[in-house]
């Protein structure tokens, strides 16, 4: 009679996790198949180069830089392969890419002292004339330039005209106190990178935004740029994050972001 009650314990047991297991992966199905109906994707940076990455994401966007506009992701190869995976299920590329920006002004070791090209030595026409190593907005756009030439040919991106480019714009990095100065850092990046036929988004919220880079007004290669809005703490509130104002009056929320170990990203336009 003990022996009985201690088979039928163990039978019953047994049934229980054959059953949980099939709920775990029912619950995992079922996941699997609402999310191929959210156009959701992913961001990752140097903190994942040791982490699991997800899969299925329907697009991936990838850090070209460790944190500062002058340096470079030690995964950027591997993490570049990981997005071109992405299932393209979004208005989006499957593979973008991010990096840091900033305008660090005379101090900085890299500030240009001309307006020729460090990588190639050419001349480049800067809008804003003539620059010779002072806090100037033609030494700003330079700086802008330089970095974006340098994240394009001197980081490993393969054919690097063909990817959407996210400026990443933070307080936490180095900035002039003069909103034009620093307005004229990010066109140098945009135009750099319309020179080697790429496109180019903001990542940025408006309270950092705002007063780094002053009025963006309609004269601006800045004005009507995408939008990827980060703050949201899950995918609802990414979603409704699409409804906020663009950072420019000319741009759009195009992308939002929620965070993770590995950040979630929606894709506002399906």
């Amino acid at each position: 009679m003990r022996l009985g009650r201690t088979v039928s314990a163990v039978l019953g047991s047994m049934l229980v996790s054959l059953l949980a297991s099939a709920a775990v992966f029912g619950g995992l199905a079922g996941a699997a198949q609402a999310g191929t109906s959210v156009p959701t994707g992913n961001d990752v940076s140097y903190p994942q180069c040791d982490v699991p990455l997800p899969f299925g994401q329907a697009f991936g966007v990838v850090a070209v830089n460790e944190g500062l506009a002058n340096n470079t992701n030690p995964c950027l190869a591997e993490e570049v392969s990981w997005a071109q995976t992405s299932t393209g299920a979004a208005k989006l590329p499957r593979a973008s890419l991010y990096v840091n920006t900033a305008d660090p002004g005379r101090q900085a070791a890299d500030w240009p002292q001309s307006n020729y090209d460090p990588f190639n030595g050419q001349y480049v026409t800067d809008p804003y004339g003539r620059c010779t190593g002072a806090n100037s907005r033609a030494c700003a756009w330079q700086y802008g330039w330089d970095m974006a030439d340098l994240d394009a040919q001197a980081r490993g991106v393969t054919a690097p005209g063909h990817y959407l480019w996210w400026l990443d714009v933070e307080t936490i990095n180095s900035w002039q106190t003069s909103a034009q100065n620093n307005r004229a850092d990010l066109e140098g990046m945009v135009a750099y990178f319309r020179h080697i036929g790429a496109k180019t988004g903001i990542y940025s919220t408006a309270k950092q935004f705002g007063p780094l880079m002053g009025s963006v007004t309609a004269s601006s290669s800045l004005y009507k740029l995408p939008d990827w809005i980060p703050g949201a703490k899950t995918l609802v509130q990414a979603k409704k994050n699409c409804k906020l104002a663009p950072l420019t009056k000319g741009g759009a929320v195009t992308v939002t972001q929620w965070r993770g170990t590995v950040n979630g990203d929606y894709s506002c336009r399906g």
